[in-house]
């Protein structure tokens, strides 16, 4: 049985998708962050997207002020993000993949073929004091190259896995367990997301390598018809479930 506690970090990005809809400030996001802040989360994660398609400038601004937990700001690596980033020095960046005509994040960053520009692009991060986070596949050649690159940290995707089903899913949840065991070999912390869901966490959990979850879209879908806190409280059992089974 382990005893570490895996950290729970809550997207808020879909609250400000349903704001966008019909324009004005209602739901806001901010109060979402606060909720989840209240309810347990130990921190909040915000995308700030190209083309502001859900958070905007003003929400992260407003994070950084207003929420007293750690923010995990999501950004592509554009020399726009990279600004904003080190001029308002949220606790961790994570850096992900961003195309403009997809719906959701569609995989993981590819380290090995942005590497020299990653690399000037991380030091300027960490030279502001902003934690560097890498969203990528469970491949051991990038998490090799993260590690090189001087990244603190990285976040696997586990949407394939989520995605799948039968042997497929153990097929892919095994790729995850390979993969966060070589970054612990390699000294390099590990985080979980995209897609994870009640049905999917626990086994995800039972992974003693991660210490950190960022699930967002579920628990704001579930939090329509139960609330919020009701949503991050179950989450939180079958983190725990999971990790006190491992």
């Amino acid at each position: 049985m382990s005893s570490n506690r895996i950290r729970l970090g809550v997207n808020i990005d879909h609250v400000a998708t349903v704001r966008n809809a019909r324009g004005g400030f209602h739901p806001d996001p901010i109060r979402a962050a606060l909720l989840a802040e209240k309810a347990g989360a130990d921190g909040i994660t915000a995308h700030l997207r190209e083309d502001r398609r859900h958070i905007k400038d003003s929400d992260i601004e407003r994070l950084m002020a207003e929420i007293s937990i750690p923010l995990n700001f999501e950004m592509a690596a554009t020399e726009e993000m990279l600004e904003i980033a080190t001029r308002l020095k949220p606790a961790s960046s994570c850096i992900v993949p961003e195309k403009r005509e997809e719906l959701t994040t569609e995989g993981g960053l590819d380290v090995i073929g942005s590497y020299n520009h990653l690399k000037e692009y991380i030091g300027n991060l960490k030279a502001a004091g902003v934690s560097v986070s890498l969203f990528i596949d469970p491949d051991p050649d990038q998490i090799k190259a993260s590690k090189e690159l001087g990244a603190d940290k990285v976040e696997l995707h586990t949407g394939s896995y989520v995605d799948a089903s039968g042997k497929i899913r153990e097929d892919e949840l095994e790729r995850l367990r390979v993969g966060a065991k070589r970054c612990g070999e390699l000294d390099l912390e590990v985080h979980a997301g995209h897609g994870l869901n009640y049905e999917t966490v626990e086994a995800v959990a039972k992974i003693k390598e991660f210490t950190e979850f960022n699930i967002g879209h579920f628990l704001i879908g579930e939090a329509i018809f139960v609330g919020l806190e009701s949503t991050i409280n179950e989450m939180r059992r079958l983190m725990d479930k999971g990790r006190n089974n491992c």
